[in-house]
């Protein structure tokens, strides 16, 4: 086998699908990048245990047909010290010894047999399906996957959760502490359906979508998804498992709501949480009419903090406690210029929103308050 190909073009899908290879795997061809050269056309695949991701690029001067595995460190760091310019790749077909060359050299190495690669398993026959432009993908995923959970014990909870309705598709991650719910009014299905998207494809998708256009193909059966863009292919095993009932834990009625403006409220926080506890990261919102006092100290160490910042309330003065860093965490994912804040009391979740929604889009983020001392 024989080919030629850009080195820059080549190391940049390389590099991007290689994100999926991890350093120690049980299977050993799994640190190789698998290629499959038919005509004119190179397919690259890099896989773990449970997620592959595929990308296709054109090669020039081809002769013959296969398919061998190389180690991605050989051929990521050889590729990276070359300016752009056009490669060689020479393959003997019966030994799998490889040359790869370029203007002033050559790297010699032997490759592996592709025909030992794991290949991924089929979708079953009542596979669902779920068609969406990328950057609605992008955005759903970019706004939910920080709230995502790690808890080994409940691996439900370590990913996003996509629900598909005839109304809408909803996009929820959680992990016990706080909580956002996106809401696509434009994507509609004919069925109900659902799955567990786990946060390696997710975080590979928020990769790869921005340089993604026109819409995205997911597959899916019980065990697996196939998401299929125009440039690459991601094949990944979901979560198992019944998500919870996530519009349970909303509150419904919130009679105190606190209009502010974001980035000042964004920034006096992160100001004040610096001072809090480095444990518990607690802040305390004293909440009185169009302005809140955001506090914070750690007894361990004699320092706090305090902080007012302006904001548009009406009702009775109330104080809540929350995690510095989840709320920052919130703030930091919402785009509005404002956000509402709604509550009941100290002991209920608080409901954070955008003040204005994009066209379709419903966002509704939610946060665990923390015991105050007082």
């Amino acid at each position: 086998m024989k080919f030629v190909v850009s080195s820059s073009l080549l190391l940049s899908h390389l590099q991007t699908v290689g994100r999926v290879i991890v350093s120690k795997t049980s299977i050993p061809i799994l640190d190789c990048f698998l290629f499959e050269l038919k005509e004119n056309q190179l397919t690259i695949t890099a896989a773990d245990t449970e997620t592959r991701m595929i990308t296709s690029i054109e090669v020039n001067d081809v002769e013959g047909t296969g398919i061998f595995a190389i180690p991605s460190k050989n051929l990521l760091e050889s590729l990276k010290e070359l300016p752009e310019q056009p490669v060689t790749f020479d393959i003997n077909d019966e030994t799998l010894e490889m040359f790869i060359y370029y203007e002033n050299g050559q790297y010699n190495f032997v490759a592996q047999n592709g025909g030992e690669y794991p290949q991924s398993k089929p979708l079953n026959e009542d596979a669902s399906g779920l068609t969406i432009p990328a950057s609605e993908l992008l955005n759903g995923i970019s706004s939910t996957l920080f709230a995502g959970g790690d808890d080994e014990l409940r691996p439900v909870m370590n990913g996003v959760f996509f629900d598909i309705s005839p109304e809408e598709l909803i996009f929820v991650a959680s992990d016990g502490h706080k909580l956002v719910r996106f809401k696509n009014l434009g994507i509609t299905e004919n069925e109900r359906a659902s799955f567990i998207l786990p946060k390696k494809p997710a975080n590979l998708l928020r990769t790869v979508l921005p340089r993604e256009e026109g819409q995205v193909s997911i597959k899916f059966d019980a065990n697996n998804a196939y998401i299929t863009m125009d440039k690459f292919i991601i094949v990944c095993r979901l979560i198992e498992g019944r998500y919870p009932n996530y519009n349970g834990v909303i509150p419904q009625d919130n009679p105190y709501r606190v209009t502010i403006d974001r980035l000042n409220f964004l920034n006096a926080l992160k100001r004040v949480t610096v001072f809090s506890n480095a444990g518990s990261s607690l802040i305390k919102l004293n909440i009185s009419e169009n302005s809140i006092l955001i506090s914070a100290q750690d007894i361990d160490f004699s320092t706090s903090a305090e902080e007012t910042v302006t904001c548009v309330y009406e009702g009775v003065s109330m104080s809540i406690g929350f995690k510095g860093t989840y709320l920052i965490e919130i703030l930091s994912n919402i785009l509005s210029e404002e956000v509402i804040l709604e509550l009941a009391d100290p002991s209920r979740a608080g409901l954070i929103f955008p003040s204005e929604n994009e066209e379709n889009e419903e966002v509704l983020m939610l946060l665990m308050p923390m015991m105050l001392s007082e």
